[in-house]
């Protein structure tokens, strides 16, 4: 199975329909070691993204990733819409002109995509962030890739991997962005960032394997 621009917007609109529904939960995470706004900022740029695409009929999956990054960055407070939308640039110039991508380009985007969040944020593997998903998240992806998985196989192997990942951040000392000013408190929680890459990409999986 390879991932056309509907698939895209497919997965794109799951990734929608997890934030929200997940929206309280990052509030609340990013309250106890941030600004208590990864929630709200999230829901607010994935809404703005499906709107935008009801509007809009992207001919290829770069061309979907594209415009949720465009929108991401301009709807999005704080750090989140720089980072995740650099990411899905980042993916889109990998997946080219491309009309469909297999098992390889798409465990290539995932690392396009991680690149790009490390080349914005500066942030190193251990730091409490998004980054320490995306690494484990890319490698897996990777892995799969290399076994002959197509793209569903590859998602689904970079969702189990972000998962266990993001819940890993929890007994770091976050060494970047706000939850840093508190230190050794920042220890103890799962970072609000790490967990809404791992939702995302979850929900990214699944949508390939209803289609799969």
């Amino acid at each position: 199975m390879s991932c056309t621009a509907d698939d895209v917007v497919a997965a794109l609109r799951a990734g929608a329909d997890v934030v929200a529904a997940h929206r309280g939960e990052l509030v609340e995470m990013d309250r106890e070691i941030g600004d208590a706004d990864h929630g709200e900022n999230m829901d607010r740029g994935f809404r703005a993204v499906m709107a935008k695409l009801d509007t809009s009929s992207p001919d290829t999956p770069a061309a979907a990733l594209k415009l949720a990054a465009t929108v991401l960055i301009s709807s999005v407070g704080g750090a989140s819409g720089p980072l995740y939308g650099t990411a899905l640039l980042r993916a889109a110039s990998a997946a080219g002109d491309a009309a469909e991508l297999d098992g390889p380009a798409v465990a290539a985007l995932l690392q396009s995509g991680l690149d790009g969040v490390v080349a914005r944020g500066h942030a190193e593997l251990g730091d409490k962030t998004m980054v320490d998903v995306l690494v484990p998240a890319a490698e897996a992806a990777g892995n799969a890739a290399e076994g002959g998985q197509d793209s569903a196989g590859v998602l689904r192997s970079a969702a189990q991997a972000a998962q266990e990942a993001a819940e890993n951040t929890r007994p770091l000392v976050a060494r970047k962005g706000r939850a840093s000013y508190l230190g050794e408190r920042s220890a103890g929680h799962v970072d609000p960032g790490a967990r809404s890459t791992a939702l995302l990409l979850g929900a990214f999986a699944e949508s390939a394997g209803v289609r799969s």
